[in-house]
């Protein structure tokens, strides 16, 4: 196993995959974001939890101004409140999602909701007490964490409980659920322990117990493709710390908090030191440089950054510095960080990762709540994302706009192109400041509010492809400029004689474009 590796290794190792990646901030001015999620299948939204108790719903990178869920009225608004929340994995049938919280009398608790017969907007009403109320010893190292895994079961994160060195010797006693990860199938009635829990029978154990000995498990995350488990589990003094559990076992595992701190020894009364059958961290890491909270982030699945794929993003709560890396079951490989990679264009800042989240696509996101924001992964020189979707048109199932060069303002090298638009045809680039999605034509016209041409329109050619460069140095017109820093969204407009809705026009999907330096 790997352990703590040199400072100037940390400090100094390039990304090994030769690609750069940076970061684009998709939404900001949330209250305290704390976890972010999507369900199952559904590529337009994102959730994301704060908190005092709202659910804000993120749709084409644009904020809802109705809340997916208020909790703020049971929520306590101090330093825990509401912290996560994961969808069923068949929510499209049965409408369910789970949150954790900490209730204003310091209970944490686990509850099912449903949607209501607006998809947009819980049901607050079918709440469904699945765990608790727990009441907390203290204010911290509480419930904090929900996955579903391979296996259709729900887990769930919980912390010791304590403050120093465990107090109360949770983390290594079975009677308790503090310091452990739980397995639930919710499907099942109370207490909704499957069967095939290592503890289930086990005279004086808590049977929801799935693995043991952890301080703080804050977050951690399945990989999608391989099913191993990654946690971060946040240290005390000295160390911080990445667990993993391969994919396929029966569960049981030790981690060996409160007698060990990573792979220190901490000597409390009645520890071995090292004992055989502690699993130690894959990886850890002194808190040197303002380091002090692990924060557990994902496995990288999506597309858009293929050099990326298998590698584990997690980052650091304090310095808001953020790492990868990749492990072969053995050894540590090509641990790089990726901090200056991610410095977002115009101005912005990460200042506090709390959490990363995993959308439906693989892709990855990261939470700061300085500003309450919300960044995406990208290529670098690539900080633009698609929303909206484009209308089935004559040769298809629609036009797709993507753009070539980079979105870098000094090298001048940006192009928007399109795709399965229709050959022959006529069509123009457009863009704008505002993001809307209303039917137009016999597509969706994704900008509203003022807007620009780029001029002269485009022959589509006959594989059904147009493109355009744009050119710097010569803004379309005042107020129009594109400028370092700036977020434009852009669209294709084409003509669609034939096309299905009779109207003679359609349009692309949309790109949201993030100018750089």
């Amino acid at each position: 196993m790997s352990r703590l590796l040199p400072l100037l290794l940390l400090l100094a190792a390039p990304a090994a995959s030769g690609q750069r990646i940076a970061a684009v901030r998709v939404a900001s001015g949330l209250d305290l974001p704390t976890s972010l999620c999507t369900a199952p299948g559904d590529a337009r939204r994102l959730f994301v939890t704060t908190n005092r108790g709202v659910v804000h719903l993120i749709r084409d990178g644009q904020v809802e101004p109705q809340p997916f869920l208020d909790l703020s009225g049971v929520v306590e608004q101090n330093a825990e409140g509401l912290l996560c929340m994961v969808f069923h994995p068949d929510h499209a049938s049965n409408g369910r999602f789970y949150v954790t919280y900490q209730d204003p009398g310091q209970n944490s608790r686990l509850v099912q909701y449903e949607i209501s017969s607006d998809p947009d907007v819980a049901d607050p009403a079918s709440a469904v007490t699945i765990l608790g109320p727990q009441p907390q010893p203290d204010v911290i190292h509480n419930w904090n964490c929900l996955r579903f895994g391979p296996d259709g079961m729900l887990y769930v994160g919980i912390g010791d409980g304590g403050l120093n060195l465990d107090p109360n010797d949770h983390a290594q006693s079975l009677s308790t659920t503090f310091g452990k990860l739980l397995r639930l199938d919710v499907d099942l009635p109370p207490p909704h322990v499957p069967p095939d829990n290592p503890f289930v029978g086990v005279p004086g154990a808590e049977e929801a117990i799935w693995i043991y000995g952890l301080r703080q498990p804050w977050r951690f995350s399945f990989d999608r493709e391989q099913g191993n488990l990654w946690i971060g589990d946040v240290g005390q003094g000295d160390r911080e710390e990445i667990d993993f559990q391969r994919a396929g076992s029966t569960g049981g595992e030790n981690y060996g908090w409160r007698c060990m701190e990573g792979t220190d020894c901490t000597l409390v009364t009645g520890c071995a030191c090292a004992a055989p059958s502690w699993l130690p961290p894959v990886y850890e890491y002194d808190r040197l440089l303002g380091d002090c909270c692990v924060v557990g982030g994902y496995v990288y699945r999506g597309a858009a950054m293929p050099a990326e794929q298998g590698r584990y993003f997690f980052g650091d709560f304090c310095s808001a510095r953020v790492w990868s890396l990749r492990f072969d079951g053995s050894n540590v490989l090509e641990f790089a960080e990726r901090t200056s990679e991610l410095v977002p264009c115009g101005g912005a800042t990460i200042d506090h990762v709390v959490s990363f989240g995993e959308d439906a696509d693989g892709e990855l996101y990261i939470l700061d709540t300085a500003g309450g924001e919300v960044f995406k992964l990208v290529p670098a020189g690539g900080t633009a994302w698609s929303y909206c979707f484009s209308g089935p048109n004559s040769a298809g199932a629609g036009a797709r706009i993507s753009h070539g060069g980079t979105t870098s303002v000094s090298s001048d090298d940006f192009e928007l192109r399109v795709d399965d638009a229709v050959a022959g045809q006529f069509g123009l680039f457009y863009y704008g400041p505002q993001r809307i999605e209303v039917p137009f034509g016999d597509g969706v016209r994704c900008i509203g509010g003022a807007s620009w041409r780029l001029n002269p329109p485009q022959i589509i050619d006959s594989s059904g492809h147009a493109a355009r460069p744009v050119d710097f140095d010569a803004p379309v017109a005042p107020g129009g400029e594109l400028d370092p820093g700036d977020t434009w969204n852009f669209q294709f407009w084409y003509r669609d004689p034939p096309g299905p809705g009779g109207t003679g026009f359609n349009l692309s999907d949309a790109i949201s474009v993030t100018f750089c330096p």
